[in-house]
């Protein structure tokens, strides 16, 4: 299964799970278009977080090891500079992680789940 076809059955999943909110929502009388349009948003916030520090990650270490290929001796400077800017593109993946889990948790409680 190539990406596209993973991108679009990603993206159909997500949009089955709107009316299962709605429907939840339109029973207690709640606003469902916001919250399915906040499910959407969270779920497309995590997946491109997550692929943008996976395709970034991958380039920085084809990129050191390239480097430490070329010049062997240049392992002990280029080695400190990846694993902090590795640790830095993480910290934003794990950030979207929790802005998004903030988003769930709003969204559970406008449905009323505990």
């Amino acid at each position: 299964m190539n990406i596209l076809n993973r991108v679009a059955v990603s993206f159909g999943l997500m949009m089955l799970s709107i009316p299962a909110f709605a429907e939840e929502m339109a029973a207690k009388g709640g606003n469902t278009d916001f919250v399915g349009l906040m499910a959407i948003g969270a779920g497309i916030g995590i997946g491109l977080a997550a692929f943008g520090a996976a395709s970034g990650q991958g380039k920085a270490a084809a990129a050191a090891l390239d480097g430490i290929a070329r010049n062997p001796s240049a392992q002990g400077k280029i080695f400190i500079p990846l694993i902090i800017s590795l640790a830095l593109m993480e910290s934003l993946v794990i950030f979207t992680f929790l802005v998004t889990n903030n988003i769930a948790g709003i969204i559970a409680k406008a449905l009323g789940v505990n």
